[in-house]
């Protein structure tokens, strides 16, 4: 029985944090171990230049992500796990479906669209600062997915569109020259976590009010203590439904452990006691994962060796693949 192929991205900008751990590594790492199920991962580098110049950044974001991924349990001898960079193959596939691709598709693109709106609302030009990296940015994402002809693909709500463009792209491509690339669909899981960060709203990095992932012990209880709760005193009753410690704490929670936590909050826990209790259950299970994650930052050359492994796995399957490619466009041999 053939496996379906699942193929997931991880932008390489920022230092992974909680909600990126709950929403996004922990439930695809569980998710690579099923059997029936062939999985391609990848650190989207060249996406994150898209919104960043800063190359040191963009070095040391790749460094800390890979680490993150490996030091929780992702298994390399059962996935690919690549560095997008390493397999030119998606930038040449990249130009062919440029070829292939409506202006008009772009120009619906929400992300492009957005800036547009932007720059309205601030009185420039419509396009003002917006770069040819943002607005075909849908097309290396559709590269991405159909150079690996990917069945699935796990996005959120947002990325939607962008896995339903690399269909339109496809179908193009395969109406043009022969049927080539499978039509991927997009997987939604409507159960994952959207952790709530210190003040309240999404964590994110874009807001600032994140936990990162790997703090030292002392650093993460301080970002704990920090996160918003309301006035309430000892002994007052505390609604878990509208409480960011609790929100957290479900993330971590068994079934057992989260009842227990809702009925100290209706007996009225103290938020610091709360918080404490959320700071050893947070810590616990990340105590040996931060163990592996510094060790792995201590051998940059370690995460290298396994990155270029990965890049030769991802090349097995792209470089035939793009050798069929160029054939089928007419770039072959003259005497061909």
């Amino acid at each position: 029985m053939k496996k379906q192929r699942v193929l997931t991205g991880i932008t390489t900008t920022g230092t992974p944090h909680l909600g990126n751990y709950v929403g996004a590594i922990r439930p695809a790492i569980a998710a690579s171990l099923q059997p029936d199920v062939q999985s391609f991962y990848f650190l989207a580098d060249l996406h994150s230049m898209i919104k960043s110049q800063d190359a040191q950044a963009l070095g040391r974001s790749t460094r800390e992500i890979a680490a993150t991924w490996l030091a929780l349990g992702l298994d390399t001898e059962r996935v690919v796990f690549y560095r997008q960079s390493d397999v030119p193959e998606i930038t040449e596939l990249t130009w062919m479906l440029t070829c292939m691709t409506a202006k008009g598709l772009m120009n619906r693109a929400h992300a492009y669209k957005a800036a547009v709106q932007a720059n309205q609302e601030a009185g420039q030009d419509d396009d003002f600062g917006i770069t040819m990296g943002l607005y075909s940015y849908p097309v290396l994402m559709a590269a991405d997915i159909l150079m690996f002809n990917a069945d699935r693909v796990p996005v959120g709500r947002d990325q939607i569109q962008h896995v339903e463009m690399a269909r339109d792209i496809a179908q193009r491509f395969n109406y043009h020259y022969g049927e080539h690339f499978v039509l991927p669909s997009a997987v939604v899981d409507e159960h994952v976590a959207v952790l709530q960060g210190l003040d309240g709203r999404k964590m994110s990095k874009s807001y600032g009010n994140t936990i990162p992932l790997f703090l030292p012990e002392k650093q993460l209880q301080k970002h704990i203590n920090r996160i918003k709760t309301n006035l309430q005193e000892p002994g007052e009753p505390k609604n878990p439904d509208e409480s960011t410690v609790f929100q957290v704490w479900a993330a971590f929670a068994t079934p057992g452990q989260r009842e227990e936590m809702r009925r100290e909050f209706a007996d009225g826990i103290a938020w610091g006691e709360a918080k404490r209790r959320l700071f050893e259950l947070v810590n616990a299970e990340l105590r040996e994962p931060r163990e592996r994650y510094e060790a792995l930052m201590a051998q940059p050359s370690l995460i290298e060796k396994l990155l270029r492994e990965g890049a030769e796995r991802a090349r097995a399957f792209s470089r035939p693949f793009m050798q069929e490619l160029r054939a089928s466009v007419g770039l072959r041999p003259v005497d061909a």
